[in-house]
């Protein structure tokens, strides 16, 4: 099996389905990682915040994969955004994940209230200038926020890492991706349980006429969308079953049932609002 890839405005290119492991407990991290490593996936998703990059470093040194094979990211938090500090917090995540570079490092939020992230984003330049990270992106940053950092640095995010799922679409952030070259990255790309997406017969439908499970039907759906999607699971047996999308593929209109179901108005939302997020 080979995942595809997609490539960024650095020039590299990133494995489109990945894994994540948000709320992955420390303790189970290393297990975790080291299984979803064994099903097939090369791109890891973590962050400092998530308390796991020990775990995520100590499952890629013990599973013999050469680095080149793998696409590594982790985000900078927001408490880190001010001076020098996002330079010693990237150093920070390297020791733990036992890396000389990760592949991808994100701001992991704009928290507006504290008017950091532009400076932020203007040390991550440093940051990949400085070999420590191959790309560098943003995660949960609104256009008013993309056009404020590219404004003050010339420099345009490889990728956006946003919620994203069919209840919630985000289509003013996409857009603004797609004019500018960035890619778009969801987190929490199965609703996380909030809405009842599975049993939407847009959803049900689809996962029935190929002899799929509505979640392999949601993730086919932000793959033919474009989107990079890293899943997340503790269950080996659910982990190859997220990664098996590959046999089948969504219809115009079952696409076009799927994108149906964001009401607009902003109620699919599951997580914090990146404006009130601080």
């Amino acid at each position: 099996m080979t995942i595809p890839s997609v490539t960024l405005n650095s020039g590299f290119d990133i494995p489109q389905l990945g894994f994540g492991v948000f709320r992955v407990p420390s303790a189970q991290t290393e297990r975790v990682v080291s299984e979803a490593l064994e099903v097939g996936y090369r791109h890891i998703d973590t962050a400092a915040i998530y308390g796991n990059e020990d775990g995520v470093g100590a499952a890629i040194e013990s599973s013999g994969i050469p680095r080149d094979e793998l696409f590594v990211t982790t985000k900078l938090w927001n408490d880190r955004q001010s001076g020098d500090q996002p330079l010693d917090a990237i150093r920070e995540s390297l020791d733990k994940l036992r890396l000389d570079y990760v592949d991808l490092y994100l701001t992991h939020w704009p928290t507006p209230a504290k008017d950091t992230y532009s400076h932020a984003w203007s040390k991550l330049i440093e940051i990949r200038d400085a070999g420590l990270s191959r790309s560098i992106g943003v995660s949960n940053h609104l256009p008013e926020h993309l056009d404020r950092i590219v404004k003050d640095t010339g420099v345009v995010p490889a990728v956006d890492q946003i919620e994203l799922h069919p209840a919630y679409q985000q289509r003013d952030v996409v857009a603004w991706a797609q004019a500018n070259g960035t890619r778009i990255e969801a987190w929490g790309p199965l609703g996380q349980g909030k809405y009842p997406l599975f049993e939407n017969p847009a959803v049900a439908d689809a996962a029935a006429a190929h002899d799929a499970t509505p979640a392999q039907v949601v993730i086919r759906w932000h793959l033919q969308k474009g989107v990079i999607v890293f899943p997340k699971s503790t269950h080996k047996a659910r982990m190859a079953e997220n990664l098996d999308v590959f046999g089948f593929e969504l219809t115009a209109d079952e696409i076009a049932g799927i994108d149906a179901l964001d009401p607009g108005d902003g109620s699919g939302r599951v997580g914090s609002h990146p404006l009130e997020f601080n």
